[in-house]
């Protein structure tokens, strides 16, 4: 398995590993690629065998990132590609000078939770219906690796 930057060849892959992990709410093709294409959003995939396998996006936005999105392929969950893609984009992040990262995740996902939770997330906020489906958005922070915070 490889880490490498996104590039616009794996899109259809992407397309596809939205549709399988998110269903009614995966990203279209356009959407990814309007989201790629944005300033300041970054995408790393997890390749095996020539395959993408996971993906994180995440959006820097002044001192601080928003991890937009983590998805895993069906076969390949359960395989640490997920902590290995967040891990990558944890150093991106701190290597371009941002503190601390954000996400959303829905209540009702405990699975998510649990493992954002085990990456050194904590809960800072809650917002009540946010998602289609009603359910509460737990919002989450965790600081990142700077200079200041490094051990001698």
């Amino acid at each position: 398995m490889s880490l490498r930057a996104y590039e616009a060849s794996d899109l259809p892959a992407l397309v596809a590993l939205e549709r399988d992990a998110f269903a009614d709410d995966a990203w279209s093709a356009d959407a990814l690629a309007e989201l790629v294409a944005t300033e300041g959003r970054r995408l790393v995939v997890e390749e095996r065998d020539g395959a993408v396998v996971g993906y994180v996006l995440t959006g820097l936005a002044g001192d601080f990132v928003d991890l937009l999105r983590i998805a895993v392929t069906p076969t390949a969950r359960r395989g640490g590609v997920a902590s290995r893609v967040l891990d990558a984009a944890v150093q991106a992040a701190a290597g371009d000078g941002a503190d601390r990262m954000l996400l959303e995740v829905s209540e009702a996902n405990t699975g998510a939770h649990a493992f954002y939770l085990r990456h050194g997330f904590a809960e800072i906020d809650r917002h009540a219906g946010y998602y289609r489906d009603g359910s509460t958005a737990l919002v989450m922070m965790r600081e990142l690796p700077t200079p200041e915070r490094m051990d001698p």
